[in-house]
């Protein structure tokens, strides 16, 4: 009985070894997932493409957005697409997949849309150009900083601070001087310098959201683009203005001041909280 135990138990330390080997997990890298296959303008996406069909050719567009940026080599012909003429409903579906494909290469033939008639053609290409980049998108942004509907003038003003269009920050002051609100955060991503003192100075002219918008993109930039002078001069221009709207946004930068933010400007943020509490209505 003793021995048939002993081989037992020794029958069942080998099954236990087994089972946790195949459990364990294999040393080393990793093993990769399936990488999925490139992208390819397939001759019958082409065709797709160059169809009388309009159910056709927007099956093509969906593929070619699907595709996203990997798909930027189709770009080419999504702008011989637009050249040849199509109907308004695929020029706008053409200028949106430009944009997921993110085709700088496409830029200055989008840019071309700023200026049609048609208000949904230019709501596109705005939106498109901040996708695709370049100096041509820069360009055709800063055109439609003065366009007719205010959507566009918003996209084209939020699109040139996140293109981090520095020399366009006259022509944003100039927007914001003719109440596009979303020109102030542009302006806020791209100053430096008395660039910034010149938004600070607005406090009390317009609306304080608007303004504030800018001043607190100024406040979390990183050292590397401001310097923590021009922050300190915000915060000061702030606790200047002295009302409640100012205590509030001041202790909100406050509750979100990182860590590991600059002392200095922490300190000078305490301050300001304290010196506007008591802030006139």
């Amino acid at each position: 009985m003793r021995r048939i135990s002993v081989v037992f138990a020794v029958a069942m330390g080998l099954v236990a070894a087994d089972a946790g080997a195949q459990g364990a997990k294999p040393k080393g890298k990793p093993v990769a997932g399936p990488v999925a296959p490139p992208f390819t303008l397939t001759p019958a996406l082409q065709q797709k493409l160059k169809s009388a069909d309009e159910a056709q050719v927007r099956a093509a567009l969906d593929d070619l957005r699907l595709g996203g940026k990997a798909a930027q080599a189709a770009a080419p012909s999504v702008v011989e697409l637009l050249e040849r003429g199509t109907t308004a409903s695929l020029t706008e579906a053409a200028l949106d997949t430009l944009g997921d494909m993110e085709a700088e290469s496409a830029s200055e033939h989008i840019a071309v849309y700023t200026h049609h008639r048609d208000v949904a053609m230019r709501r596109a290409a705005v939106k498109a150009l901040i996708k695709t980049k370049g100096a041509a998108a820069i360009k055709g942004l800063r055109h439609a900083l003065s366009d007719a509907d205010p959507m566009v003038r918003g996209v084209a003003a939020t699109g040139l601070g996140t293109l981090k269009a520095k020399d366009a920050v006259p022509d944003l002051y100039v927007a914001l001087d003719r109440k596009i609100a979303e020109a102030a955060a542009a302006i806020g991503q791209l100053c430096t310098g008395a660039d910034c003192d010149q938004l600070s100075a607005k406090l009390g002219r317009l609306p304080f959201d608007v303004v504030t918008g800018g001043l607190d993109q100024i406040l979390f930039r990183p050292t590397s683009e401001i310097t923590d002078d021009d922050k300190v001069k915000v915060i000061g221009k702030l606790r200047e203005l002295g009302t409640q709207e100012a205590n509030k946004f001041l202790k909100d930068v406050q509750a979100r001041w990182p860590k590991g933010g600059s002392a200095r400007v922490r300190q000078s943020i305490d301050q300001a909280v304290l010196a506007t509490a008591g802030g006139a209505q």
